[in-house]
């Protein structure tokens, strides 16, 4: 079976100002995910990308994670001993690439952002919103969608960041490293 990839649209400086606005608290989720909907347990179970569980202890996907300070192999041992992970990323000489499986609820509509040079946001649909006229990113987001935001590497050259969709279930983010990198001063000089 041959693979099928797309290339999607890496969106610089997203300028929606009230996106994420309502924080996903732990006793909400735990209510929400206690649903019997299967689609809820897929986009959120154990190992998923978009769980909020996904690093040992609850955090909300909204908020920033600084994904880059750990090594997949540690953070995730306890999901990968079990086969749950759906989800890995590395750092090579070149840049940082991360590797998720994405929920599928048919065609895939994932949408990737960087905001501010700061952020990369990877955020999609799993169910349509009955009032089209909102923006389903301002209220109770994970009604409708997901979304995982990671701090984007100081050594990073955002600018460049590439997404790819493979089979419409594999995301794949590529973040090169800033070739002056090497060269430029990092932080203050004490004197």
């Amino acid at each position: 079976m041959a693979s099928s990839s797309k290339k999607v649209e890496v969106k610089i400086d997203d300028q929606t100002p009230h996106k994420w606005c309502v924080s996903l608290g732990e006793e909400t989720f735990k209510r929400f995910f206690s649903q019997t909907n299967p689609t809820v347990h897929k986009v959120f179970a154990d190992g998923s990308l978009f769980s909020p569980l996904l690093f040992g202890k609850f955090f909300d996907p909204s908020d920033a994670f600084p994904l880059w300070e750990f090594e997949s192999d540690i953070l995730l041992s306890h999901l990968r001993s079990s086969n749950q992970s759906t989800v890995d990323w590395r750092q090579t000489d070149e840049g940082y690439i991360l590797k998720a499986e994405i929920p599928g609820t048919g065609k895939n509509n994932i949408q990737v952002h960087v905001d501010k040079g700061k952020v990369v946001e990877i955020s999609g649909l799993w169910k349509q919103q009955r009032d089209s006229k909102a923006d389903w990113r301002c209220g109770h987001w994970w009604e409708y969608g997901y979304v995982r935001r990671l701090e984007v590497p100081e050594d990073a050259d955002w600018k460049n960041i590439e997404a790819y969709i493979y089979n419409d279930i594999f995301l794949e983010i590529r973040i090169p490293k800033s070739q002056q990198g090497c060269d430029a001063p990092q932080g203050k000089d004490v004197a």
